[in-house]
């Protein structure tokens, strides 16, 4: 790869991290209001929604520096969104601005899948790995975010399919690398598919098979 589009597929990474970052923060601040949360708990809980994931993908990869500490603005940009949150957000407003969350969050998961599977591939690993890589970002930030709020991650346990579109979206990014199509391309393409089977999922209202024991609290 020359230097040029060295430089642009960098900037393109830096530019999706952020934008998926907004998203999944917002998720976080939702979740911590919930939970009535002192001003330290928010600004944990949607520091993780927003870096979680990608940060475990950076430690499973050995990768340096961080997404946060390479661009530390995102820190100061996320303590004044948990400020202006906390002095204007009111329980009125959690039920429509979580419903309105939804489309940004499917975004999210199509930024932070795309990213994540990139990153992986740039580094050199096998494809199913990559995959996992950008399921990792794209998935995990909202698996700590609920673990530390005490919640089954709803990643797991509302069966709309999310992990599932995040895995598309990855093997998309792979085949298109395999096909040698431009990397803005395969980029484009991956979050378009993994955030519109998101949201198809959500319009239709389509929920994945839960494992069924043979009890009668599963009928």
């Amino acid at each position: 790869m020359n230097e040029p589009s060295s430089n642009t597929l960098t900037l393109a990474l830096t530019l999706i991290e952020a934008c998926a970052t907004v998203a999944f923060a917002l998720s976080g601040l939702i979740a911590a209001a919930r939970k009535k949360l002192d001003a330290v708990g928010v600004c944990v809980v949607a520091g993780l929604a927003a870096f979680g994931g990608g940060t475990l993908r950076d430690v499973l990869l050995d990768r340096r520096p961080f997404f946060w500490v390479e661009h530390a603005s995102w820190l100061w940009a996320l303590l004044a969104l948990c400020i202006a949150a906390m002095a204007f957000m009111r329980a009125r407003h959690f039920a429509p601005t979580e419903r309105a969350m939804q489309w940004p969050d499917a975004v999210g998961l199509g930024l932070f899948t795309a990213g994540g599977t990139q990153v992986a591939m740039q580094a050199g690993m096998p494809a199913i790995v990559a995959v996992l890589m950008g399921v990792v970002t794209a998935v995990f930030g909202g698996v700590l975010r609920d673990i530390v709020c005490n919640e089954i991650p709803s990643a797991f346990s509302d069966h709309r399919p999310y992990a599932v579109c995040s895995f598309f979206g990855g093997w998309i990014l792979v085949g298109a690398q395999a096909l040698q199509a431009p990397a803005w391309v395969g980029l484009v393409v991956a979050i378009a598919v993994a955030a519109g089977l998101r949201v198809l999922a959500l319009a239709s209202g389509y929920t994945l098979p839960q494992w069924s024991t043979g009890d009668t609290a599963d009928r």
